[in-house]
């Protein structure tokens, strides 16, 4: 049962849970700040008018693009990303 909970999936991804737990918590917080200003853009259609759009092209970009260029070492395990 704890494997299921907290470690199946982040091995799933090549991600250990601390790595799992700052990737998630990141894009809920950019997707926490993207639906607010959405729905400040819905009252004022002047301001945010791209945040919404470029929310989703940053995460996906971080989340599909990033991740499929991502080396891996030997043993199918992603090599650490400098940049990240």
């Amino acid at each position: 049962m704890f494997n299921r909970l907290f470690l199946d999936h982040p091995r799933a991804v090549d991600e250990r849970y601390g790595e799992h737990f700052v990737m998630a918590s990141g894009f809920g917080f950019a997707m926490i700040f993207a639906g607010l200003a959405c729905l400040v853009h819905a009252l004022v259609p002047g301001l945010f008018a791209t945040a919404g759009s470029d929310a989703v092209d940053r995460l996906h970009h971080r989340m599909i693009v990033k991740r499929r260029n991502r080396p891996h070492q030997p043993g199918g395990a992603p090599l650490p990303d400098a940049g990240e």
